[in-house]
């Protein structure tokens, strides 16, 4: 549900994200999610992608898909965060052709923030949790 989620970015496909089907290729939802989540991350404030002392790295990340997308379209990406621990964020990725309540398809994403040089696990910053928090769902887990 469109409603469920809560930053949203617009992202344009390109010629080379067709496959031979005629719909988009399944790597570049991936490709999608990793945008978005990165976007709102750059726009909080808390990615420095030069200077930066920490960084998130994906450690887990699935789709599922629901109906196609195609270029030339427009996909409206939808994010919120669904689980916040000390170093790691999972996130929940919507994607819906432009102005579309449908989905197409959902993913989660798995950041855990370590140490630029020694890649081990580093808690991240009060302003990121809070941020974070402004995009946080509870969901209940199915089983």
């Amino acid at each position: 549900m469109r409603s469920n989620y809560f930053y949203f970015r617009r992202i344009s496909t390109r010629w080379k994200d067709n496959d031979i089907y005629g719909h988009i290729n399944n790597v570049e939802y991936y490709s999608f999610f990793d945008t978005v989540i990165n976007l709102w991350l750059l726009e909080t404030g808390e990615l420095d992608i030069r200077d930066g002392q920490t960084i998130g790295v994906c450690a887990e990340s699935k789709c599922r898909y629901h109906a196609s997308l195609a270029f030339p379209e427009e996909v409206d990406t939808g994010l919120r965060v669904v689980h916040i621990g000390r170093t790691s964020v999972r996130y929940e990725v919507g994607l819906f052709a432009a102005d579309s309540s449908q989905l197409a398809a959902e993913g989660s994403f798995v950041h855990v923030f370590v140490d630029k040089k020694s890649r081990e696990p580093a808690p991240f910053s009060d302003k990121l949790r809070a941020a974070f928090q402004s995009i946080y769902l509870e969901v209940s887990q199915e089983t």
